[in-house]
């Protein structure tokens, strides 16, 4: 048998790099790569009634709004998420890594964790801060 080439990690459309983060740094890093789910590649997505291949949301719309900072375009983000064939084995990875932030999966990440709904920026709530 031979080795496996090296394939680099993955990396989300749009993915920048955090300005500030109070997340800690993850202990391991797992990467995920189109090789490490199954059946990938984009021939591999075809609904069954056309037959025809599938684009995979985060790869067509536009990057930005899976990193945004306006809770309405997560929420969006998050609905082009739905009817994703990888939606499952995306979230699976980002939680494995613990992302930082971001829309992974059809659902928002934040400091790491999945949360319902981003706040706006802003005064945080009063029974936050006291």
């Amino acid at each position: 048998m031979h080795p496996a080439p090296h394939i680099p990690p993955f990396v989300h459309p749009g993915a920048r790099p955090a300005s500030r983060s109070t997340a800690p740094a993850p202990k391991e890093v797992i990467p995920v790569t189109v090789a490490t789910i199954p059946d990938a590649g984009p021939d591999q997505y075809r609904p069954r009634s056309s037959g025809q291949p599938c684009e995979l949301p985060c790869r067509v719309e536009d990057p930005d709004l899976w990193f945004a900072e306006r809770p309405s375009e997560l929420e969006l983000a998050k609905s082009f998420c739905a009817p994703c064939p990888l939606r499952e084995q995306c979230l699976t990875g980002a939680l494995d890594r613990r992302e930082p932030w971001g829309v992974w999966g059809g659902e928002i990440f934040e400091h790491g964790r999945v949360i319902a709904r981003k706040r706006p920026r802003g005064r945080p709530r009063k029974d936050v801060a006291a």
